[in-house]
């Protein structure tokens, strides 16, 4: 057995790369910018580049690596080691991510769903130790979940259950990229944090944030309507109310579904904490059958965005096993 693993997190801005030893101690990481619209050769080779770069600054030879796991967003197939789409990479069509890797190296080499490697990471280094029934909300720009069922993580038919961001809340909503409108992504996500906002304005209504921005909306962020807030920003206080709201309906669904005894909620909304997590909580409560909802607690993420590069190496390991 190899006595070195590496986990790749690929993201939309960053590349995000860790070189551990086989009792996931981190020895060494590297990020850098993961220039999306040059295409996914170059992506690839990228990551190939930084790989090698760290292993000869660890003076390790290829034949000491046990195995390598990459977690890529979007829709892919963890068996055939192919990615088939990736929404925020132009041209990211049908990538042979495992066979175009394995020309560089020689050790094996394992794919996955971003955010399931984020699960992966939490559920045996993070919030998620020693629990075995849990399901992982990433809410960033989009909304992104793995679930663990009797310590096991659901893959699904075609590797993707759990797409919880597309669980419809309104018949007629937002749209959707996916093609659907109304999913729970376009209103408890960055973006759909924004829209709220953005939306309320149009109604006639007012914020500071206006002052901050220049009246260039182009520059709103999620975070400045969480600083309105706590400046009682009557707007920012809606907004993050009706957020919580839709959330907390959400996760009442979640519960009902798949009855975990522990949700955890990551990525850079979740930052905005209780404002946020208390009434989406207490929503949840109100609303899912009582004794799931009374065996389920929502935390927080602990491991933050190094998630992804240590349960790339974990997910890698057990496909081995």
């Amino acid at each position: 057995m190899g006595k070195f693993i590496v986990g790749v997190d690929l993201g939309g801005t960053n590349i995000k790369i860790s070189v551990f030893d086989v009792n996931y101690n981190k020895l060494m990481e590297l990020r850098k910018a993961t220039e999306a619209s040059r295409g996914p050769g170059y992506v690839l080779t990228k990551i190939g580049d930084m790989v090698n770069y760290m292993l000869e600054n660890l003076n390790i030879k290829e034949d000491s690596v046990y195995c390598m796991g990459m977690g890529i967003p979007g829709l892919l197939d963890p068996k055939e080691g192919k990615s088939y789409f990736s929404p925020n990479f132009p041209g990211w069509n049908n990538i042979e991510v495992v066979k175009e890797m394995s020309k560089r190296f020689s050790f094996p080499i394992f794919i996955d769903n971003d955010v399931r490697v984020n699960l992966y990471g939490e559920w045996k280094f993070g919030a998620g130790v020693g629990v075995n029934n849990l399901v992982l909300i990433t809410l960033g720009t989009g909304v992104g979940s793995g679930i663990v069922m009797d310590g096991r993580v659901l893959y699904g038919a075609t590797a993707s259950a759990g797409e919880i961001g597309h669980m419809n809340m309104y018949r007629e909503g937002r749209p959707c990229k996916c093609g659907s409108s109304g999913c729970y992504s376009r209103y408890v996500s960055a973006v759909g944090i924004i829209n709220t906002f953005k939306e309320k304005l149009h109604q006639g209504k007012n914020s500071i944030i206006e002052q901050w921005v220049g009246n260039d909306l182009n520059g709103l962020s999620p975070k400045m309507v969480s600083d309105a807030y706590d400046l009682g920003d009557s707007l920012a206080y809606e907004v993050i109310n009706e957020t919580a709201e839709i959330l907390g309906f959400g996760l009442a669904n979640v519960v009902n579904i798949f009855n975990p005894e522990m949700i955890i909620l990551g990525g850079g909304v979740s930052l905005a904490g209780d404002k946020l997590l208390e009434p989406a909580r207490h929503i949840m409560k109100k609303h899912a059958l009582k004794v799931s909802s009374n065996a389920c607690s929502l935390v927080q993420a602990k491991l933050g965005d190094s998630a992804g590069m240590i349960g790339a190496a974990v997910y890698a390991s057990g496909r081995i096993l």
